[in-house]
């Protein structure tokens, strides 16, 4: 695992310190994988179906990722589609474990 975090911590700097690779992607890939399984799990409990609780779910990730970004940029004024990108990406891979939880 440190190896994984020194990775991300010495990856090169983009223009306006925004790295592709950086201890907060990973911050943002999980928190959406979880974002992403917690609104499933809820979806689910209440009795939607498979396909709707997938689908809410993603919207639910998606909805929390912006929501990150637009309070960023209201507080820190940066707006970054980077992070945007691996809350995508972080929803995304939960899901594919997701769609073989049908039952």
């Amino acid at each position: 695992m440190r190896r994984f975090w020194l990775v991300f911590s010495f990856a090169p700097t983009i223009a306006g310190g925004d790295r592709w690779f950086a201890p907060d992607k990973v911050e943002h890939f999980l928190s959406s994988a979880f974002v992403q399984s917690m609104s499933y799990g809820a979806l689910r409990t209440t009795g939607v179906s498979h396909r709707a609780s997938l689908a809410g779910a993603s919207l639910t990730t998606l909805t929390v990722g912006v929501g990150k970004e637009v309070h960023d940029l209201h507080v820190k004024s940066e707006f970054s589609l980077r992070d945007l990108t691996w809350d995508v990406v972080g929803g995304a891979a939960a899901t594919v474990l997701l769609v073989r939880t049908e039952r």
